[in-house]
């Protein structure tokens, strides 16, 4: 069910080009893998090359997260992908809104322990590192 909820509010989210609610719930995971199957594989699919479910709705494609090092002459930067994941930088390439939705608030939410965002946010962008092509 909470799969369900998060893909809704990302489709949602997708095509309205809004941020996610502020109601939006975590998974209880903080790894990596579970972070973008849950919140990224919609869009970028299950092999991060872009190809999600919801690609071809999209008024942008999404990007291959596998060529993002390969982008930047062979250096993962991992500080801009953080600062994109959490809404603190702009999505290079983009005209206009951007599709992608800002999850910083939403890794942030639980307000007993904001670090626990920022551990999410740093899960995620290992992982997305850990599938760069070679």
């Amino acid at each position: 069910m909470k799969q369900l909820t998060v893909l809704l509010v990302f489709a949602c989210c997708c095509f309205g080009q809004k941020p996610p609610a502020p109601g939006t719930r975590l998974i209880e995971s903080i790894q990596g893998p579970a972070l973008y199957k849950a919140y990224c594989s919609v869009c970028h699919g299950a092999d991060a090359r872009g190809n999600g479910p919801m690609a071809t709705t999209l008024k942008v494609a999404p990007s291959d997260l596998t060529r993002i090092a390969s982008r930047n002459n062979g250096e993962f930067p991992r500080q801009k992908i953080e600062k994109i994941i959490a809404g603190e930088a702009p999505i290079p390439g983009g005209h206009g809104p951007s599709d992608m939705p800002v999850w910083g608030p939403i890794f942030s939410q639980i307000a007993w322990d904001q670090d626990l965002g920022w551990m999410r946010i740093d899960s995620l962008t290992r992982y997305i590192e850990s599938l760069q092509r070679k």
